[in-house]
């Protein structure tokens, strides 16, 4: 490929990126009081919100559902065609409808309308044709009209389901910001993820609790190497009968193997030791941990009782798993 094709290619890729980009701004300038009318429809719904649409609308649909869905607001997507073949028992009464088309003329969604008003659903329309039949006999529409697609070919769906997607995400968050969704909320709604694992778990859960690399005060340099090494974790813990004294890492002792050469095994623990180490309760949840160990620029925490007495080692490798 010669430089003239690869230089066609990124022309192409940025002339994409642009165009989605303008519809997006072109999208936010159509944000009025049918969008805040919708927030406030969806949050006085006492059922859930129930997107549908086909094709790439479908597609959307379901990501917009699933985002809703993490964020508070219960949700799901539901075919149309299905929908007109059975699957219309899955609406309740007291669930609103938001039904996706860039046409607003799909066959399969229009079907739909005459159940979705006679069960006394509220609809909400995402459309770029204002006066299109889904349009028109929703309760609220949001407009989502571009200009063009971004394919070349001005066909393909592209810009205009960008457009419908970032609204979605609009809807989401505007739904957090007044429901006061917390990170909280959402790591109970996460609990599989890593920000889940972070809020919802704690210390005590993770921590090395076995085989603590632990050597006395008057431990030899010799000894203090073998016990860094059979501990596995990096460092060793220096006590006086179960009072912490200090922590050695392995940096420590390659600093100090440097620095003092033969007279390296001369030391003693507490000769290169950081005293009071940087401790953590086996209740505290991992998001602490983590903030501990960023907030000090350390990778490992001393975990003790309320007694200050060791009972394991968190590291930020058991946080990020």
């Amino acid at each position: 490929m010669n430089e003239t094709q690869k230089n066609r290619i990124l022309e192409t890729a940025r002339e994409v990126l642009l165009n989605e980009a303008e519809a997006l701004l072109c999208i936010k300038e159509k944000l009025n009081g049918e969008f805040v009318a919708a927030v406030e429809m969806i949050l006085a719904c006492s059922g859930k919100v129930i997107l549908t649409g086909i094709g790439k609308s479908g597609i959307i649909a379901k990501k917009i559902a699933a985002t809703l869905a993490s964020t508070g607001t219960p949700s799901f997507y539901l075919n149309p065609s299905e929908a007109f073949h059975g699957d219309l028992g899955m609406i309740s009464k007291e669930d609103v409808v938001v039904a996706l088309s860039h046409s607003g003329e799909t066959d399969e969604v229009l079907k739909i309308i005459p159940f979705i008003h006679e069960n006394g659903n509220k609809l909400i329309s995402i459309t770029g044709n204002a006066e299109s039949a889904l349009a028109k006999n929703s309760d609220l529409h949001l407009d989502v009209e571009v200009e063009h697609e971004a394919c070349i070919l001005d066909l393909a769906p592209t810009s205009s389901t960008t457009a419908q997607l970032a609204l979605g995400d609009a809807l989401a968050c505007a739904l957090m910001k007044m429901r006061n969704f917390t990170s909280q909320d959402f790591a109970r709604l996460h609990p599989g993820g890593s920000l889940g694992r972070r809020l919802l778990m704690r210390v005590g859960q993770v921590m090395r609790r076995h085989d603590l690399p632990i050597v006395s005060e008057s431990a030899t340099a010799a000894e203090m190497i073998h016990a860094i090494s059979r501990g596995g974790l990096g460092l060793i813990v220096v006590q006086r009968e179960e009072k912490i004294l200090g922590i050695i890492t392995d940096g420590d002792i390659r600093r100090a193997m440097e620095s003092r050469q033969a007279a390296f095994f001369d030391i003693h623990p507490m000769d290169i030791a950081t005293r009071e180490p940087k401790c953590i309760y086996p209740d505290s949840k991992l998001i602490e941990a983590e903030k501990s160990m960023t907030r000090h620029k350390v990778n490992s925490l001393l975990v003790v009782d309320y007694d200050e007495h060791l009972v394991g080692v968190i590291q930020i490798y058991d946080i990020k798993l």
